[in-house]
């Protein structure tokens, strides 16, 4: 059974791994990524983030991160990977779930992403989750994002 855990200091290798994996097969590891991904304290954790991952018999197999953005109800979400070996499980959605569940507890108005439509899988679990097309601006920090999406969560 998938455990959802909380970041601690010794999953940083395995947010790195994780999230470089797929990016490396889908696209570059652009700058930017490098950087938060190498130091995802300092870039999330420390600016009022969250990264959350998926624990499989022991071994991290799946992780997301919220980062507050200018708005501190609206919460971006980010960097979720799993695992090549484990894709097809389902833990995207399971994380993709616990995130929601977490934003609403919280009281966030909003989760916003940052994707690409070449990844048509991951396209397909956030509609199914509720998340609307809205217009991307045109100075969005990550070269690979083609498409911007948002769920509104609590009565604005």
């Amino acid at each position: 059974m998938v455990e959802i855990v909380s970041f601690k200091k010794r999953y940083a290798k395995d947010f790195y791994a994780i999230n470089t994996e797929w990016l490396k097969k889908f696209f570059v590891v652009e700058p930017f990524d490098e950087e938060v991904l190498s130091k995802p304290e300092v870039y999330i954790v420390n600016k009022g983030g969250f990264i959350f991952f998926a624990k499989l018999n022991g071994t991290i197999v799946g992780t997301v991160a919220l980062m507050p953005t200018s708005d501190n109800k609206i919460f971006e979400l980010t960097k979720m990977a799993v695992s090549a070996e484990h894709r097809g499980y389902k833990i995207g959605q399971q994380l993709m779930q616990h995130c929601i569940d977490f934003a609403t507890s919280n009281a966030l108005t909003s989760l916003v992403l940052y994707s690409s439509t070449k990844l048509e899988n991951a396209i397909y679990i956030y509609k199914k989750f509720g998340f609307l097309e809205v217009p991307l601006e045109p100075n969005c920090v990550y070269k690979r994002s083609d498409i911007k999406m948002i769920l509104k969560l609590n009565a604005q």
